[in-house]
């Protein structure tokens, strides 16, 4: 009997053991699988969406880096899903709300500090989104968002609307810009917010400051005065309070791979967006927005930028649709709708006795309604360097007053100097430029001392409407090149071929 109690003890205690040692195994098991690793996250979530908004970013990242996930991929049973839009797939601890620093997005109350908050956190982990909330409305004066040593590829996540201050003490003597990205690294802006530079103010303010499109010398009404642009009128509750510099609205500056996307920029105070010593630029289903007759709010200024893209776009403004300054090569602009404003503009160039250099620009598919001109080139007296191989495709006008223009004289001031030095042109290509103008179908005004070679026309089908102005036929000086095919109208001015005496280029006029 004691031999049996001591064999039933010994096997009660196996069993025992084992069923201790299978239920530690579980434990183990558990902690190291998926359910393990969901739970966590979705506790993680919801710690996240309680966090009040003096906690938003301050707990994420301490070290200032990006923490080392976990696992480097998700084992076999883990199902991946596709990238969702916006920001629901980026990591909690990737996301800084501007709201969690303290911006109240009221639309009054001063959300600087805030913005400069969110990013401060933003900028120390890589592939962040910054976020700026929808159905808010917030109050941001002067800043910038800077590098260098930010991490790469963060998103400005902008679905509310951003508001400029309009009282004189923000912007102290004058800013160039208001909102400033520089020396980034995979920076994108996207959203359908709104970035509202409130610039009736500005725009109001200086109506005389600012300089005049000189092809407006070429715009004569029939009752043969001058025309200028009337005036904005003055409200005497504002005028001389604003500074005369206007800053731009967006800008970015210094900067690798920048891509804007889907939102709008209104009643910008200058350049609506701006690009200074970029390199890989994208620009897509963005909209500016502001009125014909509000001074130099060009919408899309490049200027020293190489590799850009721009395409699907709308722009309404009150000068050029886009600008593309000295330093620029490799730019294509296509599907773009423009108007009101001035046209697509290469320059001005070589003002000041500056030398320019532009190549490779392509500008086609573009349709422009009741704008000044359609596509042009204006260049400096007195200038170097050069303009080539640019193309100009499938371009619509639609009331336009002066659909083609090359100005080797353009001046934006009551007068300038007669200078014998000019920028270079040469390969400059239209084809398909059709549809309705108002003052004069084609201008081609090139240097004496530097004739404009090998600029071709193919399938120039231009209408006149009587409107307003006088109108004129053709016009070239010292334009040479080919008529590919026959245009409407006649262009006979243009000369066949090269010039008898071609000056060469001198070391300082090479790019």
């Amino acid at each position: 009997m004691g031999g049996l109690s001591f064999r039933s003890f010994t096997f009660m205690f196996i069993v025992a053991f084992l069923v201790w040692s299978s239920s530690n195994v579980e434990i183990c098991h558990a902690r190291r699988g998926n359910h393990w690793r969901q739970q966590t996250r979705t506790s993680s979530a919801s710690l996240y969406k309680k966090k009040g908004k003096n906690h938003g970013g301050n707990n994420h990242h301490k070290s200032g880096s990006k923490p080392k996930p976990k696992y480097s991929s998700p084992p076999p049973s883990t199902p991946t899903n596709p990238p969702s839009k916006g920001y629901d797939n980026v990591p909690s601890t990737n996301i800084f709300d501007v709201r969690n620093f303290g911006a109240t997005g009221d639309g009054k109350t001063d959300d600087t500090k805030a913005f400069q908050a969110a990013w401060a956190a933003a900028c120390k982990v890589e592939a962040s989104t910054m976020i700026v909330p929808s159905q808010h409305v917030f109050l941001v004066g002067p800043i910038s968002f800077s590098g260098p040593y930010c991490q790469h590829n963060i998103v400005f996540q902008l679905d509310g609307t951003i508001i400029a201050p309009v009282d004189a003490k923000s912007w102290g003597s004058g800013l160039m810009q208001w909102l400033e990205f520089t020396k980034l690294v995979g920076i994108t802006i996207k959203g359908n917010g709104v970035v509202d530079g409130r610039g009736a103010v500005w725009w109001q303010d200086t109506p005389y400051a600012d300089p005049l499109d000189d092809e407006l010398k070429l715009i004569i009404p029939l009752n043969k005065t001058i025309l200028r642009h009337p005036p904005t009128p003055l409200n005497s509750s504002l005028s001389g309070k604003m500074p005369s510099i206007k800053p731009t609205a967006l800008r970015f500056y210094g900067s690798f791979n920048v891509t804007v996307t889907g939102i709008t920029i209104q009643n910008s105070q200058q350049c609506h967006l701006k690009f200074d010593n970029c390199i890989g630029v994208a620009v897509y289903n963005f909209t500016a927005s502001s009125p014909g007759d509000s001074p130099n709010t060009d919408g899309i200024h490049l200027q020293n930028s190489k590799d850009v893209l721009i395409r699907s776009s709308n722009i309404a403004c009150g000068d050029d649709c886009v600008s593309i300054q000295t330093g620029c090569t490799n730019v294509y602009v296509h599907n773009i709708n423009c108007g009101p404003g001035h046209g697509i503009s290469i320059g001005g160039l070589g003002k000041d006795n500056t030398k320019a250099c532009v190549s490779n620009i392509t500008v086609k598919d573009v349709v422009m309604q009741n704008t000044m001109n359609g596509v042009r080139i204006k260049t400096w007296q007195g200038g170097s360097g050069s303009v080539q191989g640019v193309f100009f495709s499938n371009i619509q006008v639609n009331e336009v007053q002066l659909p083609i223009v090359i100005d080797q004289f353009y001046c934006d001031k009551s007068k300038c100097k007669n200078q014998t030095a000019a920028v270079a042109l040469s390969g400059i290509n239209y084809e398909g430029i059709r549809g309705t103008y108002t003052v004069k179908p084609v201008h081609l005004a090139c240097s004496d001392s530097m004739p404009c070679q090998d600029v071709t026309l193919t399938n120039i089908q231009l209408k006149p409407i009587q409107e307003h102005y006088h109108m004129y036929d053709p016009f070239c000086w010292q334009t040479f090149g080919e008529l590919y095919t026959p245009t409407q109208p006649p262009i006979e001015c243009l000369q066949v071929g090269k010039p008898s005496s071609n000056k060469i280029q001198a070391d300082h006029d090479q790019c």
